[in-house]
């Protein structure tokens, strides 16, 4: 029941918390502000953070130079509206300098954030942010939102894509709508999966597809506009969201080795057999089509697989699945890119060695349909 008090002749209005408003001096119920999101930024470098030689050089500059903090900074005031955001420079430099074991410290990186933030943003470099969000999709633990970006032009030239990049990405995070996506992508005011998404253009401002899938959805300055979700939203809040690759529990040896071999025309055996030789466990093949391969690139295949070498089939095209093939020790991609698929097979053969167990990882965490429950 709501009081009266009188202090210096004025009526004030107390009324109980459980009402969820506060009273003017006026008497009139106003509702309580709702807590502001907190959003922990990530930074890794990339073009996002490069400096320009002039405000024109869109092609010319040095990536990974600038601070997180100051293009976090440059974007205030506009950005404390939509979220309370800090920030961490896990490092600074292009996408393609990142290495595995570099890749594993920022998955905690991002676990640790999400303990105390509402949401995390990595920016990154283009060049391998698919492999950067993939890897992340496979290893966060939290079904916290994760949001990736970065830029095709650098930070400090006319007309650069950084500020609304990271804007939009942070604006996303603190708005909670990809809680239990996993990680997503967040370029061109467009929304990707991490499993799904592809860089399609060289220096395009669209560089980023979604592929046969297309994307996730859209953000119209104010308006985040979410279309459709990946496959493992059926799974949120439950045990089966996350998956087996929990990086606590891999051991702290080095990963296993996995390496691509890509197919063409009249290709010979030397890729596959080195990749063998060099002490590779796993090879992902990017064959032609739906993972054909040339003879010879056949032959050093089936001698891997006999010397305990996890093969798995995907295709060069970018588009489309590569079922598992009737070839003992060859798994399926799925519609994996061979990019991706290496992840998933470095992870699992991380985590077991039972070529079964890996093939159900590949037709579940390697697709992305969703299970029709009657």
């Amino acid at each position: 029941m709501a009081q009266l008090v009188r202090r210096s002749g004025v009526l004030i209005t107390l009324v109980a918390l459980a009402l969820g408003t506060t009273a003017s001096l006026a008497g009139a119920a106003e509702p309580i502000p709702r807590p502001t999101p907190k959003v922990a930024v990530i930074g890794t470098g990339g073009t996002i953070a490069g400096v320009s030689r002039t405000k024109v050089s869109f092609d010319d500059y040095q990536a990974g130079k600038l601070p997180v903090s100051r293009l976090v900074n440059d974007l205030r005031p506009e950005v404390n509206r939509v979220a309370g955001v800090t920030t961490q420079q896990f490092g600074n430099k292009d996408s393609n300098n990142y290495t595995i074991p570099e890749y594993r410290r920022l998955t905690a990186a991002v676990d640790h954030a999400l303990k105390f933030n509402d949401g995390v943003v990595v920016t990154t470099g283009t060049d391998t942010m698919e492999e950067f969000a993939y890897w992340l999709d496979l290893t966060v633990r939290s079904d916290k939102p994760v949001v990736l970006t970065g830029a095709m032009r650098p930070w400090t030239v006319i007309g650069s894509d950084a500020p609304a990049n990271l804007y939009n990405a942070i604006h996303l995070a603190a708005s909670g709508r990809t809680t239990c996506f996993g990680t997503v992508v967040m370029l061109n005011d467009q929304i990707h999966a991490a499993r799904e998404v592809r860089k399609s253009d060289t220096l395009r401002l669209n560089a980023f597809s979604g592929g046969s899938s297309g994307e996730l959805g859209v953000i119209d300055q104010n308006h985040i506009r979410v279309n459709r979700a990946p496959a493992r939203v059926e799974q949120c809040g439950k045990p089966g969201w996350k998956t087996p690759f929990d990086l606590d529990r891999i051991a702290r040896r080095p990963l296993p080795k996995v390496d691509i071999a890509y197919s063409y025309q009249g290709a010979g055996p030397q890729a596959i057999k080195a990749f063998a030789d060099a002490g590779a466990a796993g090879i992902v093949t990017a064959g032609t089509g739906a993972g054909g391969l040339s003879p010879a690139m056949t032959e050093a295949r089936d001698d891997a697989v006999k010397n305990g070498v996890v093969m798995v089939s995907a295709s060069r095209t970018g588009s489309g699945a590569v079922y598992d093939p009737d070839v003992r020790g060859v798994i399926g991609a799925q519609d994996l890119t061979p990019q991706k698929a290496r992840l998933l097979l470095l992870l699992s053969l991380a985590t077991t060695h039972n070529e079964h167990r890996i093939q159900s990882w590949f037709h579940t965490f390697g697709t992305g349909q969703f299970t029709v429950r009657r």
